[in-house]
């Protein structure tokens, strides 16, 4: 499934993406990117520059495969809310029905009950190891999904279940591996991979096949670099990058090997196309994936104001976070437009009041996910509407 492009002429915004995308790269940030912008169902901007491997000079190109990190988890959010529309999950059941020894105390030692909808808005009180580097995480040995080729999921929710809850579940907000816990859910209820459930009920039904936890075509997929002085480095078999509080853990390599678990969370690689494919799903309302019911559960605060404690104005929905309030949250975006990213070096948001859908897939961590290049085109766009 492809979107055409609009007729009329979009120069100006072209002119300012551009102008983003090339500061980006002549200066070292990225090492190569490819931006798509559609409005109204159209594109009004793809570009793919820079190069998708530097030390072989091979230029990017708009069907590019990038490992996508944390853009995986609107793909399992989505499936979540397939199965929940079937039947099968209830948003409000424990996870112990699917998955029996998941059982993570609370810090006191007491027992804890997480729910379906926990997982999708990061209120489980679960975390993730990079958050502090020499934490019980990493103690315990935990995958924060990126890294640890050949871990299976099973040990990998063994381990997480050793280590207490960061809150009792449903009282606050943290950033975590509840979407590879998910996945756990997931795959017990319909046993079969999650890899499998994405395919069968979000990918194949959308016409896309270059999205999965596996490469189709190595040939497409981008070399992986992290920031640096002067120029980003190609990231080594194993590569820990500081990010907030702690560091993130890669293995590129990851992604070729079957044994490792599919990460809910971060395990997929895919396509800028397929991936606003998707999101342009969800902006329409749904369909063919979910009803328009679903999608409004998705796209509104579930965190009960507790992810604002970290960013002000910013909700957190299902699978994505929220803008509640754009004047508090310091930025141009409408109220309701949803956005994430990747720590590869991605980023994309949903702004339904502008019928608009940006999508940045770039090389280069984390300046593609959080740098000044997201700010810079976020307002390269705003600018030009």
């Amino acid at each position: 499934m492809s979107l055409p492009s609009k007729t009329f002429s979009a120069v100006p915004l072209s002119n300012a993406v551009d102008a983003a995308i090339d500061s980006a790269i002549a200066s070292k940030r990225l090492v190569g990117a490819v931006v798509l912008i559609a409005q109204d169902g159209k594109f009004i901007h793809r570009r793919a520059a820079g190069l998708a491997d530097r030390e072989n000079q091979v230029a990017m190109k708009e069907d590019a495969i990038f490992r996508l990190a944390s853009i995986t988890k609107p793909f399992t959010a989505i499936a979540a809310m397939r199965v929940v529309e079937q039947g099968r999950i209830g948003l409000d059941d424990p996870i112990t029905k699917w998955l029996p020894d998941f059982r993570p105390k609370l810090p006191d030692g007491s027992d804890a009950v997480i729910l379906v909808r926990h997982l999708l808005s990061h209120t489980a009180g679960l975390s993730y190891g990079f958050h502090e580097t020499d934490g019980p995480y990493a103690a315990a040995g935990v995958s924060d999904g990126l890294a640890e080729p050949g871990l299976s999921l099973a040990e990998n929710l063994r381990r997480i279940a050793t280590v207490p809850l960061s809150f009792a579940p449903g009282s606050a907000w943290q950033y975590s591996l509840a979407m590879d816990v998910l996945g756990g859910v997931i795959e017990s209820e319909t046993g079969s991979p999650l890899g499998d459930v994405i395919k069968n009920l979000i990918t194949y039904p959308l016409g896309l096949h270059e999205t999965a936890f596996s490469v189709r075509d190595r040939s497409r997929l981008a070399a992986a670099y992290q920031t640096a002085e002067p120029e980003p480095l190609l990231m080594p078999e194993t590569a820990s990058v500081p990010a907030l509080t702690g560091s993130v853990s890669f293995a590129p390599s990851r992604i070729f090997d079957p044994n490792s678990y599919q990460s809910g969370g971060a395990g997929m690689a895919g396509t800028a196309d397929d991936v606003l494919v998707v999101l342009e799903a969800i902006r329409k309302g749904g369909a063919p994936l979910l009803s328009e019911d679903s999608v409004n559960v998705m796209t509104v605060d579930q965190a009960g104001g507790t992810h604002q404690a970290f960013l002000p104005g910013v909700g957190f929905g299902f699978g994505w976070s929220v803008i509640v309030d754009p004047e508090a949250a310091l930025v141009p975006f409408s109220k309701g437009t949803f956005k994430w990213g990747g720590a590869y070096g991605h980023s994309w948001f949903v702004d339904p009041v502008q019928k608009l859908t940006v999508v940045a897939l770039t090389n280069t961590a984390l300046e593609g996910m959080w740098g000044q290049f997201t700010i810079d085109l976020r307002d390269a766009v705003y600018s030009a509407l």
